[in-house]
């Protein structure tokens, strides 16, 4: 696993092929979260999800084959990646964020981290951006 220093920005995009309203909304349904934020080799589920400024995120991945686990420990178990946190900022159709941290023993993994979530319009559908600071 390779970790980045504290402070460090990372920005990923992506172009989704539907229209940002749905996109949004999509943010916005716990069901719907625990589908798209997990990672190919894992499973999300979502503990606790209030989709309003000042409400409350906590959301455990998990992988789904042990072997697929990094061979150094994960964050919260050796196979379940576990975070909550705030949304601090509703743009809708614009803008999420959120502020997080995983649930670990491990110092490398301590500290908030911001979740920038920001839509466009785009001729094939949607950018959609993550920003984690």
């Amino acid at each position: 696993m390779t970790t980045q220093p504290q402070g460090a920005t990372t920005r990923v995009s992506r172009v989704i092929k539907a229209p940002r309203t749905a996109v949004y909304q999509a943010f916005l349904d716990a069901e719907a979260v625990a589908t798209w934020l997990a990672p190919e080799t894992m499973k999300g589920t979502v503990h606790t999800f209030e989709p309003y400024v000042g409400g409350n995120i906590r959301m455990s991945l998990n992988y789904q084959n042990p072997a697929d686990a990094p061979q150094t420990s994960g964050k919260s178990s050796a196979d379940t990646d576990t975070f909550q946190g705030t949304i601090t900022a509703l743009v809708p159709n614009e803008k999420i964020v959120w502020v997080t941290e995983f649930e670990s023993d491990d110092p490398q993994f301590a500290g908030a981290m911001t979740l920038i979530w920001s839509w466009v319009d785009v001729e094939s559908g949607t950018d959609v951006t993550v920003v984690c600071e």
